[in-house]
């Protein structure tokens, strides 16, 4: 059977349809999507949407940055995290009463 992305692309669709973002937003949160996930074609596309929709190259670089900032310290807390008994706190000492039951919603 072959691949059918008309759900996805409904479900995209009805996302940007929010107005609690704006136009702009809405591009700089999907690039740093993009740039998360790794797709240069997606990263390409969503760059130059971005720019026909006047967003500059001093903003998009403003956000690699970022993005490239979080994804580095995502990567270093993981691997802290995966070595138990390096002398890094327990997960349950990193994460507190953010990752309680209660504040998760039960997560």
């Amino acid at each position: 059977m072959a691949y059918d992305g008309s759900l996805v692309q409904g479900y995209l669709r009805r996302a940007h349809e929010t107005d609690r973002l704006t136009d702009r937003e809405k591009h700089l949160v999907g690039l740093a999507v993009t740039l998360t996930r790794g797709c240069q074609v997606c990263t390409r596309g969503r760059i130059e949407k971005a720019r026909a929709a006047g967003i500059d190259d001093g903003v998009l670089n403003a956000l690699v940055e970022v993005v490239a900032a979080v994804n580095a310290g995502v990567a270093a807390a993981t691997a802290r995290e995966s070595f138990p008994g390096a002398g890094g706190p327990t997960s349950a000492e990193a994460c507190g009463e953010l990752c309680s039951p209660e504040a998760t919603g039960g997560r």
